[in-house]
């Protein structure tokens, strides 16, 4: 059947479309809408998306909607309206099984694809926006989990790829998937990159589709745009049959950080729970990785991991139907015992308290992962012609009263635990100002999660960027100092602003190694052959060689007592 240009009246208003359908279509068949971008057409964007030989092998019709003025309402009820009538009146139609609609937009129609997700995820199976999002900052507001593939090029210069990060770690989040991607590069060709966080709630997946230095444009250089969207959308419904779980504890995410040592994770109770939407869980199955843990026929169901040894973990609970049908969901668990240099967190994605970090200025406590900032302590993405780094994590100060302003790694809060055996260590940073020309003094702070600070340094930066992430700046200096640990334990690093109102700092960048052992003294050792003075850390000269267990010091040098 040839493309037709179809009249429809909502709210009054005489709106247009398109709308390509397949021969023998048939009953019960999906649809999909597709939205054009800023000052385009339904006719652009059909000649764009290429979809028709796809649509006639798959039997589902495709709508191409005009917006008004060649745009759409992407914050208001409009054009939200205007979908709804088109689905009803491709179900009158075309016998549409409504379960099976999909929404999807070219850049500003993009947008309004994300604008539809809050508004009428009841109403629409999956997304697929491409090239384009809410620039302005996303909500995360949907009444379900929503199944999302994003298309974009690194190299739009419309509507920019660095956007794109902050905006799907939001839906990530609300969507319960794991926070860590599966990377496919390449996948397919070779300027292809495919993101997957994936299995979440209800088993929906995000999905981003990376493609090198393609502009603002729907790309089918060797991949067809239109093929990978249908290839997604097609596996979901809003007619649930699968059985849905939920792990409940513990979160997704959790990073266990060990040096010097092997870890030491503690016990992990796992819990979760399953439903079946249209008939009876059967059991539910515990899984690390593809390794069975256990087969549990009644709830609770609940399972504790003991003993979690190096590397990442994708726990995993499925619940089989009395159909044989399985639905599942996943947690990951790192557990990391970094040798060499760890670099404390990706700052990477403008917008977000990382990984691991947590963020105070005074007023507002700001945990990582999250997203969507475009004021106060995030991550700031520089973009000068001359600059010593390009991302860096900034906080402030805003009350200016003693240690209320601070960017810390590894608190509990976090999910992220950073444990330390007896040695010597070495941090690296590099730090800035962020709007202090005359210099504000940052202290570094290694504390136990008790509270108990094992050394501190401050330290007065070289440079300061000047309040606008598009200023150059250069001349900061990568500096270390070192310190001793005596006691295995948990341990957080912070970075405090300096005592003032607006004190601030930015981290370019935090690392950390292990130097080597302290050296140790056997209490049975004579040692008046030695000719030594022993003293403890207060300067004070002892009598003899130490009989207490501690740190002390011979020669200049610090030593454990054991």
């Amino acid at each position: 059947m040839p493309m037709m240009a179809v009249d429809i009246v909502v709210d009054n208003i005489r709106r247009n479309y398109q709308v390509y359908v397949p021969k023998n279509l048939g009953a019960d068949r999906p649809l999909l809408i597709s939205c054009h971008g800023m000052n385009q057409d339904a006719a652009y964007q059909r000649g764009m998306l290429q979809i028709e030989s796809i649509a006639d092998t798959a039997k589902f019709v495709t709508v191409f909607p005009n917006g008004i003025d060649k745009g759409w309402d992407i914050s208001g009820d409009r054009d939200i309206r205007f979908m709804l009538a088109l689905i009803d009146e491709m179900v009158d139609k075309y016998s549409i099984d409504r379960n099976r609609v999909y929404l999807s937009g070219f850049s500003m129609g993009g947008m309004f694809t994300y604008h539809a997700m809050n508004k009428i995820a009841d109403k629409i199976a999956a997304f697929a926006p491409i090239s384009g999002y809410p620039m302005w900052g996303g909500n995360f507001t949907s009444a379900r989990p929503v199944p999302i593939i994003h298309t974009h090029g690194t190299s739009d210069d419309v509507v920019n790829f660095s956007g794109v990060a902050n905006i799907l770690a939001g839906w990530v989040k609300r969507n319960g998937c794991p926070s860590k991607a599966k990377v496919e590069k390449p996948y397919r060709a070779g300027h292809i990159t495919r993101h997957t966080w994936g299995p979440g709630e209800e088993g929906v997946e995000v999905v981003l589709m990376e493609l090198a230095n393609k502009g603002h444009w729907i790309s089918n250089d060797i991949v067809m745009t239109g093929e990978e969207i249908w290839n997604f959308c097609k596996r979901y419904s809003l007619e649930m049959t699968t059985p849905v779980v939920h792990i409940n504890t513990p979160q997704n995410g959790l990073t266990f950080i060990t040096l010097g040592g092997e870890s030491d994770v503690p016990p992990i109770l796992v819990k979760a729970s399953a439903e079946d939407p249209d008939g009876e869980v059967e059991s539910v199955s515990f899984y690390d990785g593809d390794a069975l843990l256990s087969v549990q026929d009644t709830p609770p169901y609940q399972y504790t991991l003991e003993h979690l040894g190096k590397g990442e973990h994708h726990i995993k609970v499925v619940a089989v139907d009395n159909t044989g049908i399985k639905g599942g969901s996943e947690v990951v668990i790192s557990v990391l015992e970094p040798t060499g240099n760890y670099v404390f967190g990706a700052f990477d994605s403008e917008g977000c308290v990382p990984d691991g970090w947590m963020t105070y200025d005074g007023v507002e406590q700001r945990i990582g992962y999250s997203s969507g900032f475009s004021s106060g302590s995030r991550v700031l993405h520089f973009t000068g012609a001359q600059r010593d780094f390009d991302y860096g994590l900034y906080t402030r100060n805003v009350t200016g009263a003693p240690k209320e302003g601070y960017a810390r790694f590894a608190d509990a809060k976090t999910m992220t635990s950073l444990t330390l055996y007896p040695g010597n260590y070495q941090l690296f940073h590099r730090l800035a100002n962020w709007n202090q020309s005359s210099f504000a003094q940052i202290r570094i702070a290694i504390e136990s999660t008790e509270g108990e600070e094992i050394f501190s340094e401050s330290y007065t930066p070289t440079t300061n960027i000047g309040n606008a992430a598009s200023n150059d700046f250069s001349g900061t200096t990568t500096a270390n100092f070192t310190f001793d640990v005596t006691k295995k334990g948990r341990y957080t690093i912070t970075f405090y602003t300096d005592d003032f109102s607006w004190a601030d700092l930015v981290i370019g960048r935090a690392a950390i190694r292990r130097k080597g052992e302290l050296t140790s003294i056997d209490k049975a050792t004579d040692v008046k052959s030695r000719q030594a003075d022993y003293y403890n850390l207060n300067g004070q000269k002892l009598k003899g060689k130490p009989q207490a267990s501690g740190l002390y010091i011979l020669n200049g040098k610090k030593f454990i007592v054991k």
